[in-house]
């Protein structure tokens, strides 16, 4: 079995120790080669050449940003993806044969994506259980959600968003680049800080799709492809907890952002796992296929974690069985 191994030398907790200990544990599993990632969009590069080499495996030691470009460079080798826009893949057909299987080895801050696969957070300990998968050819397939925007499209393994939270996104992108790690606590201080500037009375959003109610008025939307959303410390937040890899896509949309209205949804995504937060200003979609939002101006964006500029109008679609990871 022939696998690549990709690093992200600038991951938040990625270090020298780590990448030897993995690179020793799956050097004495498989045939492996060792690339890091130099700037952004090399992830994608590198796994699409791996596609295109007939690897078995691309194995990802870094964060969500690392991890969802290499998921887009296995299923976009080519300017634009596998199957053509408005076509479909024949019934009875594996979207994911033919793509090399995906180790997923947390080297972030959040880490939401190998996390909500259910491997440890620790980098040392997800390598111990990714062996034991690729000792017993233990693999599960997931679907992923995709983004489609000004004739470009992206898929997303946990989340999207439009809107206030993808405005604390960019924020923080902001203060990475000025040397400061993305860590749990500078989100939420990030978060609370943007809040007293983010428009709260005008809200931008339009939510439509094929059999849904059009929802007028909203001023932030979480797309959510699994659950949870994002982790604070080791509290999932789960604002969509119905959302898996095995259904389509769902989405929490605010039309009110007073401090009291969030402060009450916040507590009930941080607190009730289970339970679909309440109130007349949520707009709440479950296992869909398809929607778009539009917006009477252009507002923030973001796609696992990763600022995408301002957009105007996105179609989010489910795509089911789109890969296969060794967990």
């Amino acid at each position: 079995m022939r696998a690549m191994l990709l690093v992200n030398p600038k991951a938040t907790t990625t270090n020298a120790r780590t990448r030897d200990v993995l690179i020793r544990a799956l050097g004495a599993a498989v045939e492996l080669s060792v690339e890091e990632t130099r700037y952004r969009g090399h992830a994608a590069a590198l796994a699409a050449t791996a596609r295109a080499k007939g690897y078995d495996v691309v194995a990802v030691l870094g964060g969500d940003g690392t991890i969802n470009e290499t998921v887009n460079g296995l299923l976009n080798p080519v300017n634009g993806g596998d199957v053509p826009p408005g076509e479909e893949i024949p019934p009875g057909e594996d979207p994911s044969a033919g793509r090399p299987a995906l180790i997923v080895i947390p080297g972030g801050s959040a880490n939401v994506f190998a996390r909500a696969l259910g491997l440890p957070n620790d980098p040392v300990e997800s390598t111990g259980a990714v062996l034991e998968a690729l000792r017993e050819g233990r693999r599960r397939t997931v679907g992923l959600g995709q983004a489609l925007w000004e004739g470009q499209s992206r898929y997303f393994t946990f989340c999207s968003g439009m809107g206030y939270d993808a405005e604390v996104v960019r924020a923080v992108e902001g203060l990475r680049g000025t040397g400061r790690k993305a860590t749990p606590a500078r989100y939420v201080n990030t978060a609370l800080r943007h809040y007293l500037a983010t428009d709260k009375r005008h809200p931008a959003m339009r939510l439509t799709g094929p059999g849904i109610p059009a929802a007028e008025g909203v001023f932030m939307a979480i797309i959510s492809n699994t659950s949870p959303w994002t982790y604070v410390g080791t509290r999932p937040v789960t604002p969509t907890p119905w959302a898996s890899f095995e259904t389509g896509l769902d989405l929490l949309g605010l039309r009110r952002m007073g401090p009291m209205t969030l402060a009450a949804t916040i507590r009930q995504i941080l607190t009730e796992s289970d339970v679909l937060p309440a109130g007349r200003h949520l707009v709440q979609l479950h296992d869909e296929p398809e929607f778009t939002l539009t917006a009477e101006r252009p507002v923030a964006f973001q796609l696992d974690g990763d600022y995408l500029g301002e957009r105007e109008t996105v179609t989010f679609r489910s795509t089911r069985n789109a890969l296969q990871v060794l967990v």
